[in-house]
């Protein structure tokens, strides 16, 4: 069960991040992070209503600030580096979250992946770093030499390395309530940390919302349906099987890409970075 939740939870991200390239066109990327924090929040709400209050254990609102704060400079250092560098560059490298969160949550949740589970993890990330040098015909080495002299692929670490905890700290929210008021209070918090920022940066763009209203419900009720999927996973599994399959959301992607935006991409080109991705996948499934 957390298979099919963790792959509804790539598809639903495809989606969420189709509405926040629609809004890209029009508002810029610190209203974008604004926005995808704070319109999922009356879906979640909703869902964290018809399931009831649960019991909040010691310890609950410390991990909401933390995770309040991860997740913001995460998305934020994303948004950041997608606007300063390629989004192939920054996309392959940005895996690397993947292994920091193997070494975090094995810290602080004692989450340890079996041999095949593990050997499953690493090859995701592989077939999505092949995956993108290839499609946007840069050498494998080019993400690691351009960490000398490219600012973006800065940020794309930073991303990377805070992504990391904050999967372990909502993990620890739900084990500290359940996966709806979980959600609700973590990117309540978000939301609220990123909005000075806004109204700083921004504030023109909070004029155009009510105009891109139905972008930005639609980018809210898909960034909630990701969390709450992948949140149930969490629930299941270990944090790295359920972000590895996760991977699978570079696939629907490059789907959505041809059927939506109609970038073709050939299958010459995507065949040996997408055959190791679902390699990695059987691995997990096995495991």
């Amino acid at each position: 069960m957390w298979f099919v939740l963790a792959l509804l939870s790539a598809l639903f991200q495809v989606l969420r991040n189709i509405s926040m390239k629609h809004l890209g066109h029009e508002l810029d990327d610190i209203i974008n992070v604004w926005g995808r924090f704070t319109f999922l929040l009356p879906f979640v709400a909703l869902a964290s209503a018809w399931h009831g209050m649960p019991e909040l254990k010691d310890g609950f609102w410390p991990y909401v600030v933390g995770f309040g704060i991860t997740q913001s400079i995460a998305t934020l250092s994303l948004s950041k580096a997608l606007k300063l560098s390629g989004i192939a560059i920054v996309t392959s490298l940005w895996k690397l979250s993947l292994l920091f969160l193997v070494l975090i949550a094995y810290v602080t949740l004692d989450e340890t992946p079996s041999a095949a589970g593990l050997a499953g993890v690493l090859l995701s990330v592989i077939g999505v770093y092949l995956l993108n040098v290839q499609k946007s015909r840069i050498s494998v080495w080019a993400p690691l030499r351009e960490l000398l002299v490219d600012r973006g692929l800065r940020y794309t670490l930073a991303a990377a390395f805070f992504y990391a905890p904050s999967v372990v700290l909502i993990k620890l929210l739900i084990l500290h309530s359940d996966v709806y008021f979980a959600n609700l209070a973590g990117y309540l918090a978000a939301s609220l940390m990123v909005l000075p920022l806004a109204l700083h940066r921004s504030a023109a763009h909070f004029r155009a919302i009510p105009r891109h209203g139905s972008a930005f419900m639609a980018m809210g009720l898909c960034a909630a349906l990701t969390s709450i999927c992948h949140s149930l996973a969490y629930e299941l599994t270990l944090t790295s099987y359920v972000e590895a399959v996760k991977q699978t959301e570079i696939l629907f992607a490059l789907a959505a890409g041809w059927l939506v935006f109609n970038e073709r991409a050939r299958v010459r080109e995507i065949l040996p970075g997408s055959l190791t991705i679902m390699a990695g996948m059987v691995l997990l499934r096995l495991s």
